[in-house]
């Protein structure tokens, strides 16, 4: 059982780090410069990534969910922007790994300020190159 639990942090870990690196991908804090290629190293190239408006979802593939993130966040649409995860919780069983995080974003759109909060459900999926993220949900709130 020890054994067991070594696993467990060492797993939560990575999941942890996983996570984090996926939000400051999109922070511009500070002239900070997004690293897409973060992505393509911490989700498999098959991740769907699905938006959630009230009953409708725009479901992306990852190429498809960074292009209009890359356009808002270089062009001025959006700036200074910030995605902390606030509380999680994350459940780990064998191979797989589910991850309920609350956020808030914030930024200038449209040179408005605005705070959001909102609720992210990532799984990862344990790979012969570590963990990585095989699908995100999102809603703000």
């Amino acid at each position: 059982m020890g054994t067991m639990l070594k696993t467990d942090s060492a797993d939560k870990f990575h999941i942890d780090n996983i996570t984090k690196q996926f939000f400051d991908v999109f922070n511009t804090t500070n002239q900070r410069q997004p690293e897409w290629t973060i992505l393509d190293k911490i989700c498999i190239a098959e991740t769907i990534i699905i938006k959630k408006t009230g009953l409708t979802q725009t479901i992306y593939d990852l190429p498809g969910f960074i292009e209009p993130r890359k356009s808002i966040l270089t062009n001025g649409t959006l700036t200074d922007f910030q995605e902390t995860e606030l509380e999680e919780e994350t459940k780990i069983v064998g191979h797989i790994a589910q991850r309920h995080s609350k956020y808030q974003k914030t930024g200038n759109l449209n040179g408005a300020h605005f705070v959001e909060n909102g609720t992210k459900l990532f799984q990862f999926i344990k790979t012969i190159a570590g963990w990585k993220i095989n699908s995100l949900v999102w809603e703000d709130n």
